[in-house]
């Protein structure tokens, strides 16, 4: 009997909704035909048969809710739908009543045709476990291949349906993807870095009775790793893999703090520090003191080298680093700055803070304040808001604004629809939103596109000043530093006054000098008197 679950959806998905069954009850099924279609609140997805057979039971109905991992039906047959599609020629290999033995082990294990591989040798017969096929899913509508990042098993591993068996990455997003069913890992056909379409052949399952003793044979190795049979850890990284070598320690005695309990270098030089292994250093002898070296060292390439990690740069890096560059070599690109007295707008934030967050359920920060003063100023100068098309000029007459937002993987720019017609909490809301979804890998292909400005805050990193990079095809970029306590004149008087550096980069083909300056003079006049924004000055 093969179980047909929900398959992974994606990270930011965890349940659908079962729009239609293709087969009843009943009916024949072939590996990998359509059964039944979910739907999501972006995506519909198929969920193919994991094996032929026949379809025995439908748990889940047309308009049900499902969480991902959740059973849908059953196929009976599972590996022995071929013999039972052809019943004459089964009987006449004997597979299971001229089995002797084999058969025998077959009953006690509840299985027809598919015997482990030991029992069939042993009774002589051609009877092996189905072939379950790994395929890449679907990964978004405009999303058509995907990198391999990690391969969490290899040929001969044990595996239970719906853990994780590999690891795919987009330029925005990881995902990972589940056994379809239980058994044992056949060949991969895919290493880490090879570039994959959706649908294109992973891998294989060898599915069937040998699921039972696969999941046996992972049980000993899984208790002395100290983790439950069949459990989804994740092999030690690269770099941690080395460290433990070198410094003696098997991965029982390493805790794993990355992902899915992985162990990274820093758990191994933590462990070190712990005093993993102060047993050994003890019993050692203590090392003759090194003579003072008479000369420097001389140069060593290799003695270099050995102290490298070369690590393969992500998909989404290599999808930053190509489009930084290609926006340098494209755009003619300037960068004008000027300063902002951020005084108003921080009396005026303090002063509601606390009402605007009990009212409102979200904090008042000064981001909301600079959109809708580069709102302001996108109107005044729409050629900011525009890019360029071939030898056209597109001048877009709604205002997107993508908002950067660093992560550990690299930077996203999440899109601020309509922000024109967002209020305050409306805009801080959807900002917060962003910054949760991003650290969490929970972004949505569709919510970091179509942004036609962009803001970035170096700020809250400390810095100063910067020149940033424009986010192409767009023509413009606004960047936020941090406030600092500077001098300055003020109506004849020297005064100490809270003062940030803006700096706007954009693009000379289209915005002419005199146009950066006054976008950059509207926005610093907005935020010094917050009361422009109100009455649309």
């Amino acid at each position: 009997m093969t179980e047909i679950r929900v398959p992974n959806l994606g990270e930011s998905v965890t349940e659908a909704t079962v729009a239609q069954w293709y087969k009843s009850a009943g009916d024949s099924v072939a590996a990998d035909e359509p059964l039944v279609e979910l739907e999501t609140d972006k995506v519909t997805v198929e969920v193919p048969a994991p094996a032929a057979g026949t379809l025995s039971e439908i748990t889940a109905k047309t308009g049900e809710t499902v969480e991902v991992g959740a059973l849908l039906g059953q196929i009976a047959g599972g590996a022995g739908a071929a013999a039972g599609a052809a019943p004459a020629a089964a009987a006449k290999a004997g597979t299971v009543a001229g089995a002797g033995a084999g058969a025998e082990a077959a009953e006690r294990q509840g299985t027809t045709g598919a015997n482990a591989p030991v029992a069939a040798a042993a009774a002589g017969t051609a009877a092996s476990g189905s072939a379950v096929e790994i395929r890449v899913p679907a990964l978004g509508e405009s999303v058509t291949e995907a990198t391999v990042s990690q391969i969490f098993k290899k040929a001969g591993d044990a595996v239970s349906a719906d853990e994780a068996v590999l690891e795919l990455e987009t330029d925005k997003v990881s995902v990972e993807v589940p056994a379809p069913a239980s058994g044992t890992v056949g060949a991969m056909e895919v290493n880490v870095g090879d570039t994959v379409a959706v649908g294109a052949v992973l891998g294989t399952i060898a599915a069937g009775a040998g699921a039972a003793a696969a999941a046996a044979k992972a049980e000993a190795p899984a208790a002395r790793a100290g983790t439950p049979a069949g459990g989804g850890a994740m092999p030690p990284a690269p770099s941690a893999r080395k460290a433990m070598a070198e410094a003696g320690l098997s991965e029982g005695e390493v805790q794993g703090s990355g992902r899915r309990g992985q162990v990274l270098k820093g758990d191994v030089l933590a462990a070190i520090e712990r005093g993993a292994t102060a047993g050994a250093a003890s019993a050692a002898p203590a090392p003759a003191p090194a003579p003072a070296p008479s000369a420097p060292r001389a140069a060593s390439a290799p003695a270099d080298a050995e102290r490298e990690e070369r690590v393969t740069m992500t998909r989404l890096r290599r999808t930053i680093a190509r489009r930084l560059k290609d926006a340098q070599n494209t755009a003619a690109m300037l960068t004008t700055f000027n300063d902002v007295d951020m005084t108003a707008v921080m009396e005026l934030r303090k002063e509601y803070k606390d009402v605007f967050e009990k009212k409102h359920g979200t904090k008042l920060g000064f981001m909301a304040f600079f959109c809708k003063a580069c709102v302001q100023a996108l109107k005044e100068i729409p050629a900011v808001n525009a890019e360029i098309d071939g030898d056209d000029l597109v001048y877009k007459n709604y205002y997107h604004l993508g908002i950067a937002v660093g992560t550990d993987k690299g930077l996203v720019v999440p899109v601020v629809r309509d922000a024109d017609q967002l209020s305050f909490a409306e805009i801080e809301k959807t900002i917060a939103g962003f910054g949760r979804k991003a650290r969490d890998g929970q972004l949505k292909l569709e919510e970091m596109q179509g942004g036609t400005f962009t803001i970035t805050n170096g700020g809250i990193y400390g810095s100063l000043m910067s020149t940033p990079i424009l986010n192409a095809p767009q023509s413009g970029i606004l960047g936020m530093h941090r406030i600092d306590q500077r001098p300055v004149a003020v109506n004849g008087q020297v005064v100490i006054r809270p003062m940030m550096y803006l700096a706007l980069s954009y693009d000379h083909r289209i915005v002419d000098g005199k146009e950066a300056v006054t976008f950059l003079v509207r926005v610093k006049e907005a935020i010094e008197d917050p009361q422009r924004l109100l009455l649309d000055l």
